[in-house]
């Protein structure tokens, strides 16, 4: 599997792994968190920008998101999930609520190339359907709009 990415798709693995050390730590600075692992990780400033505008917005919304989240996974609470799908779908979930410029078809898309990347193929089937369920919720509420 190739790891030569776009900016984008680069600053949603950063975003990943800033939410999966915030997951761990659970500290109040987010930011320091989100500054010290992008710094760690050698964050290029193409995709550091769109990683901290992930990462803030979903820690902006994360009771909003999370609980959203909770709703669309069958029988599965988040803390129930592994660490890299329920991060992957915060920031993909963060996303389709949020960011109405990235159309829902390429956030999928995204968080299931990160997912299998990063976790598992069966964890791709898992992530897919709570997302699918999260769209049609979207279409649903918003109508065909992005």
């Amino acid at each position: 599997m190739s790891t030569n990415t776009g900016p984008r798709r680069r600053a949603r693995e950063l975003a990943l792994q800033c939410s999966f050390q915030w997951d761990q730590q659970r500290h109040e600075s987010t930011r320091e968190i989100a500054e010290s692992a992008l710094d760690d990780l050698g964050a290029l400033p193409d995709s550091r920008d769109f990683a901290l505008h992930l990462v803030e917005t979903y820690w902006n919304n994360s009771a909003e998101v999370d609980e959203w989240i909770d709703s669309a996974s069958d029988r599965w609470t988040l803390t129930r999930m592994a660490v890299i799908d329920r991060n992957t779908l915060r920031i993909a979930a963060t996303e389709l609520r949020f960011m109405e410029d990235i159309p829902p078809k390429v956030a999928i898309d995204e968080a299931l190339e990160i997912v299998k990347r990063f976790s598992t193929e069966k964890s791709a089937g898992f992530v897919n359907g709570v997302l699918d369920r999260l769209l049609k919720e979207t279409v649903a509420r918003d109508g065909d709009s992005k």
